[in-house]
């Protein structure tokens, strides 16, 4: 592993209650009730870093801060880690397969 390959795809959990906002429910019209609520993205960091900084309202994601309850990391962890390219396109690709499957998704 090189110093190019130390990105990774994560996942958050998101409270039920970002349902409540018409940004996130604009961008999930799809949503199937009952099924999760998450945020995708990708770093450069280790995801519970990420995570850590996203609440601290450090570069973050506002539905992440306000919302977000935890890592998935059996949604993502077997990807890591990746090239920056590899990431960048696994995380686009993990958000459709959510949004396919019913979820609630938001990636930034």
């Amino acid at each position: 592993m090189g110093r190019q390959d130390h990105y990774h795809v994560y996942v958050i959990e998101l409270s039920k209650d970002v349902l409540y906002k018409g940004r996130f429910r604009k961008a999930n019209p799809g949503y199937v009730t009952g099924k999760p609520c998450v945020y995708v993205g990708m770093t450069g960091l280790d995801p519970d870093v990420r995570f850590d900084k996203h609440k601290a309202g450090i570069q973050s994601n506002r539905f992440v801060k306000q919302f977000g309850l935890c890592l998935l990391p059996d949604l993502y962890e077997l990807y890591n880690p990746m090239s920056y390219d590899s990431a960048r396109d696994l995380e686009v690709e993990l958000a459709i397969d959510f949004r396919e499957a019913g979820y609630g998704v938001w990636q930034a």
